[in-house]
């Protein structure tokens, strides 16, 4: 072997152990479209890396990217997860040569460090079903590694006989595993946002937004716009909202610039979903956008809440 290919070699060995995969420099898999505003340099990378590991349908690298000995990976919508390293291994592998060359996973949005994060993305067709799944989830870090991670969607465009029955959820999501890890700023206003949504406080939530804040609603498909357009709606609508009256606040992500947290419905604990946050330097919230699972409601509660989004 001539001294330079040597060289060569140790560099590309020392690239993985620094970066978490060996691909994290591709830029040709997949849009690179993905919004890093309220991110750190170094969950950016992270991510990149991350999701091109994925999409290399890789499942050595992938979970390079995952801590060597904490791990809880669960779907809030399917109720299932995998609490072990071991059993991440042997799915990891299994799914990723069952996966069509061409489907591919990418992000959207990222909010938050490598202390904790809250990143929103794609699985094309093929990799989970026939449908695109668009998930927002929570990350949280350690020594620079996933520990855990939860993908909350709306399951209603993909059914999937693989949900666990209700008596079989796993109703903790493996929150007990990790210690929270959210700039104040940010548990602050997580906080102050889901005390005043579960008191039915729509004038103490719409106080928490910025004069040109955006509300989005992914599950239901609608979209506020402007804070005063916020609070007319939250009158009209947070009583029946799974996140609003009565909702538990379960764990908290994210740095001064941006986050979120996940939190359960009130008498419906398999009813689970994440807000994400994004903060001004004020730490008041410019856009909100709120992913939960519409198959658990019924279709007239649905479209009673859509109906609600119109202003009257």
């Amino acid at each position: 072997m001539n001294i330079p290919f040597l060289l060569y070699l140790v560099s590309v060995i020392a690239s993985l152990i620094g970066s978490g995969g060996a691909f994290s420099v591709r830029h040709d898999l997949f849009p690179d479209i993905v919004d890093t505003s309220h991110a750190s340099p170094p969950a950016a990378k992270f991510f990149h890396g991350y999701f091109t590991a994925k999409s290399l349908h890789n499942a050595t690298w992938w979970l390079n990217f995952f801590h060597p000995m904490q791990i809880v990976y669960y779907d809030a919508t399917l109720g299932i997860g995998f609490p072990s390293r071991s059993l991440l291994v042997t799915t990891f592998i299994e799914l990723t040569q069952e996966w069509p060359k061409n489907a591919t996973s990418y992000p959207l949005q990222i909010l938050g460090d490598t202390s904790s994060a809250v990143v929103h993305y794609v699985d094309t067709p093929g990799l989970f079903g026939a449908a695109e799944i668009r998930s927002i989830s929570a990350v949280d870090f350690r020594d620079g590694k996933v520990t855990r991670q939860v993908d909350y969607w709306d399951g209603r465009r993909n059914p999937d006989d693989t949900a666990s029955p209700n008596s079989q959820y796993p109703y903790g999501l493996g929150v007990e595993t990790v210690d929270e890890h959210a700039a104040p700023e940010m548990n602050r206003t997580a906080h102050q946002l889901n005390a005043a949504l579960t008191a039915n406080d729509s004038d103490a939530a719409a106080a928490l937004f910025s004069y040109d804040a955006i509300w989005m609603d992914l599950t239901l498909r609608t979209r506020q716009e402007g804070q005063p357009a916020i609070g007319r709606y939250l009158q009209r609508a947070l009583a029946g909202l799974p996140y609003g009256s009565g909702a538990t606040l379960r764990h908290v992500l994210g740095s001064i610039q941006g986050g979120g947290y996940e939190w359960e419905a009130e008498g419906n604990s398999t009813l689970n979903g994440i807000t994400a946050l994004e903060l001004d330097g004020s730490g008041l919230v410019t856009q909100l956008t709120t992913v939960w699972d519409g198959s658990r409601m019924s279709d007239s509660s649905l479209q009673a809440l859509v109906a609600l989004s119109i202003e009257p």
